[in-house]
């Protein structure tokens, strides 16, 4: 027999399984996709403090997101949100309308994602976080209907430092999620937020932050829409300060129509007693949609308090005034002065 040619063979098959088998360990294995499914729902009751009628209050499903995301291979991800919405015309029952729905892609150690599709205009998401109570409300930019939380576009977030800068930039359709489309006409939209001092909140909003926000299109009408902001923000984990101004400008048909100039201001902090899980919030909101004639300037006051019942449960007790610089008719009058008890639960 042949033997030392056998053992030979024997002996290269075993050295090229090891070899095979190392190379197999050096090489990462592709990652299982993940999705993962969340949910965050506010509910409140309201009484009117003001309503002559009789003080009208009522239990409301105000707001009620179920969000599906998406993690693969490549870098690429995805989210689809569904939100609450009353049908209205005749039908004052509650149901489901497309928030967001886009893909993302990240290259390999870049610092910035790409997005496509129904994606975060640049500021609300951002602002909202900081402010970390929108079971409260809208901020005052969106609630005067300068800006919208989502619209159909094409843009790119990003972070360096790590969040020492923090920005982002989309070019979009402009309308809002709730417009529509719109048409050829479109709105160019970015934030960038410096973080100039560290405090012990390093997330995206923490520190002492200087940020700009600005907004520049054209309506679906035709004209001119154009947003400058302005914000210094503070953030730790027991203190937040806030403090913006914004500038506006709308032209609904070009040229017949004047423009439009109107200015936001809005000032909020949040206390968190470092002993408990309870907060003190208050924010001051000043709208003056048309600055170019007086008597029209709204005030909005809310002050509350609240408490983190779990980690998966706040409540929050708060009033909110609004101030009309001009007589409030009976209408307006009615619904100015309201007490809130409201809840945020997510899963």
């Amino acid at each position: 027999m042949h033997v030392r040619p056998l053992l030979s063979l024997a002996a290269a098959g075993a050295v090229s399984a090891m070899l095979a088998s190392a190379l197999r360990a050096q090489t990462p294995a592709t990652p299982a996709p993940q999705v993962t499914v969340s949910g965050v729902s506010y509910l409140q009751y309201v009484y009117q403090l003001k309503d002559t009628a009789g003080h009208q209050n009522n239990f409301d499903v105000t707001r009620a997101y179920i969000n599906v995301l998406g993690r693969f291979s490549g870098g690429v991800g995805t989210r689809i949100t569904a939100d609450i919405q009353r049908v209205g015309a005749g039908d004052n029952s509650l149901r489901y309308r497309l928030k967001y729905a886009y893909v993302t892609y990240t290259p390999t150690g870049s610092a910035l994602t790409y997005k496509l599709g129904q994606i975060h205009t640049p500021l609300l998401d951002w602002e909202e976080a900081l402010w970390d109570y929108r079971m409260q409300g809208q901020m005052a930019m969106e609630r005067g209907g300068y800006v919208t939380s989502s619209d159909f576009g094409l843009g790119a977030d990003g972070k360096w430092g790590p969040d020492k800068v923090n920005m982002q930039v989309g070019i979009y359709n402009g309308e809002g999620y709730s417009g529509g489309t719109g048409d050829k006409r479109k709105d160019l939209e970015g934030r960038v937020s410096f973080r100039v001092m560290d405090t012990n909140d390093s997330s995206r909003v923490g520190g002492l932050r200087v940020t700009a926000y600005g907004q520049y299109g054209k309506p679906t009408s035709g004209g001119k829409r154009s947003r400058l902001l302005g914000m210094v923000s503070y953030r730790s984990k027991q203190f937040t300060v806030a403090g913006e101004y914004a500038v506006t400008k709308d032209t609904v048909t070009a040229p017949a129509a004047p423009e439009l100039s109107g200015a936001v201001a809005s000032l909020f902090g949040v206390y968190h007693f470092s002993s408990s899980k309870a907060a003190l919030i208050a924010r001051v909101d000043i709208t003056d949609p048309n600055t170019d004639v007086g008597n029209n300037k709204l005030t909005r006051y809310i002050a509350g308090a609240s408490y983190q019942l779990s980690p998966n449960l706040r409540l929050l007790a708060d009033l909110d005034w609004l101030s009309y610089e001009a007589t409030p008719t009976p209408v307006q009058e009615a619904v100015r002065s309201q007490a809130y008890f409201q809840a945020q639960f997510n899963f």
